[in-house]
């Protein structure tokens, strides 16, 4: 069953695929909730990952922020595995044996 939610306009074309922008907002949402849970303020999380205050807001609020920056602050709440498998390679033989088999 398809969770139609998870259609949104992509280039005026229907699509199941998340764009960048939505990618960055939920992320953006994870990060402001881990850093709060972990009783972080904005200030003290600027001050001690490098990353100025000025960029934490704005991520936080638009989900834009500098590739660099996100490391740094992923590395900060202990979170920095989560990028090990980007761009990893997929491995999708097994569907493409289903495919083929029909």
């Amino acid at each position: 069953m398809i969770d139609i939610s998870q259609y949104i306009i992509c280039m005026g074309r229907y699509s199941i695929n998340k764009i960048p922008q939505e990618v960055l907002n939920e992320i953006a949402v994870k990060h402001r909730q881990l850093r709060k849970a972990k009783k972080i303020s904005q200030i003290e999380l600027a001050e001690r990952s490098g990353v100025s205050l000025g960029s934490i807001k704005r991520f936080e609020q638009t989900g834009k922020i500098a590739f660099e920056s996100l490391l740094k602050l992923a590395h900060l709440l202990d979170r920095l595995d989560d990028f090990e498998g980007i761009f990893a390679t997929k491995n999708t033989d097994a569907i493409e044996k289903l495919f083929r088999s029909n």
